[in-house]
């Protein structure tokens, strides 16, 4: 091959690895109407202002298609189409769960009315929404704007989820006009992001309430929340006006439980909820993993004996801001496990990111796991196993003359010295008797 064949094709597999590595993350947004497409421009700009390649298609479009040659054509989804009854094409609740367990993340926007084919895929990650035609309302806390059945309500940064990596907390309350969903509290991989104040509670506002509500005071979601075990990300809002133009640009009215009045949060809620939801904060990573004797400078030995000391290290980074930052904890355990852990130790962590722990190998031999589970609220769950052998001392490894063997040795000497007795006793004693027969 001459040289003047060999540069195009080096040019093009370097612009190949430049276009892979230089790619945006795909999201489609889905709407059910044309019109959704303008009340909600904001949140979708906002998507394109996160760095994501953003397209937006219609739930009935022939053109809608997620999945080609067994592999999906977006890394994120977005639907904003609480009043579909049934998908079209391609697009099935089926498919967006095989989407989830293939590592996709999905936000979805519910309504009063709903149709049945949100239902049915909200119902699949643990939460339900209310009868259509239910509304959430709240007669101590709505805006002022709502002169009618109290549906319009006001929501207090209190309410929303302890956790810095899905939500910040503070500044103003956000404007809230939808139905009430309510969590599996039997599925622990599922939260509630956003719930009601306790004054609120979910009904059909031109009924009369014959019955104990659907959902009753801040047993009232607003917003859930899941990650799944392979870390797939899911939420579930019970409003679409929630993300709308409106609503994102709307003032709000003080309150108690100190909500300022000014621009209502809803605006920072959404882009907290993009961002952890697409995976731009709550990330965490393992990016080192060693093991050594304590006195040795080279790591992963090919097995270790019973009591010796052992040092275990792992670097964890987290993803802040779109670079990868020293993650700092201080409840990252590590755990040396036999069949059961043997040993479970909290481990320190420096400037670096950089976790040790310090133990001795137990006096048991056998096949072991360096093992690191960490999952908490708002992050990604993270595991390591490496696993390594643990042999017995060796014949020359034992001490001469143990302690705690004297009692041994001394039960063996006296045996000795008996039974040299006893043969003496029985070599050179005669018998009187004896001797009295022999004269």
């Amino acid at each position: 091959m001459n040289g003047s064949k060999v540069m195009p094709l080096i040019l093009g597999i370097l612009l190949c690895v430049l276009s892979v590595a230089t790619a945006k993350e795909s999201v489609v947004v889905i709407v059910d109407t044309n019109a959704r497409i303008e009340s909600h421009s904001l949140f979708i700009n906002q998507l394109t202002a996160s760095g994501f390649k953003t397209e937006v298609k219609q739930v009935d479009d022939s053109t809608l298609i997620l999945k080609k040659y067994g592999e999906f054509l977006y890394d994120h989804i977005v639907l904003l189409a609480p009043n579909t009854e049934e998908f079209t094409g391609t697009t099935s609740p089926d498919v967006l769960i095989e989407f989830v367990d293939a590592g996709g993340n999905i936000i979805v926007a519910a309504d009063v009315e709903t149709g049945d084919a949100i239902r049915e895929l909200v119902s699949e990650v643990g939460v339900e929404i209310d009868e259509s035609g239910n509304s959430v309302i709240d007669h101590f806390n709505f805006d002022g704007k709502d002169v009618g059945y109290h549906t319009l309500i006001r929501t207090s940064p209190d309410n929303l989820i302890n956790s810095d990596h899905i939500v910040k907390k503070g500044g103003n309350g956000c404007l809230y006009h939808g139905t009430g969903l309510a969590t599996d509290l039997s599925n622990p991989l599922v939260f509630n992001i956003l719930t009601a104040s306790s004054s609120a509670y979910s009904h059909n506002p031109q009924e009369m309430i014959k019955d104990y509500p659907h959902a009753v005071g801040k047993n009232t979601v607003l917003i859930a929340g899941l990650q799944a075990r392979n870390n797939a990300r899911v939420v579930v809002l019970g409003s679409i006006d929630f993300l709308s133009d409106d609503f994102l640009t709307s003032n709000i009215g003080s309150l108690s439980k100190g909500v300022k009045s000014g621009l209502a949060g809803n605006s920072q809620v959404a882009s907290d909820l993009v961002a952890w939801c697409f995976k731009q904060s709550g990330v965490i990573r393992i990016d080192l993993v060693e093991h050594k004797h304590v006195k040795s400078d080279s790591s992963f030995p090919s097995f270790y004996t019973v009591n010796e000391d052992c040092e275990y290290s792992v670097k964890i980074s987290e993803l802040a801001n779109g670079a990868w930052i020293p993650f700092k904890a201080d409840d990252v355990q590590m755990e040396f496990v036999r069949i059961d852990p043997f040993i479970r130790k909290t481990m320190t962590v420096d400037e670096n990111g950089l976790f040790k722990a310090k133990f001795v190998v137990p006096d048991v031999y056998g096949v072991f796991k360096f093992v690191i589970g960490y999952s908490r609220l708002g992050l990604t769950s993270i595991s390591s196993s490496n696993q390594i052998s643990v042999h017995p001392l060796r014949h020359n490894q034992y001490e001469r003359f143990i302690y705690s063997a004297y009692p041994y040795y001394a039960s063996s000497f006296s045996m000795m010295a008996g039974v040299f007795m006893l043969a003496l006793v029985f070599l050179y004693h005669k018998d009187p008797e004896a001797k009295s027969k022999d004269d």
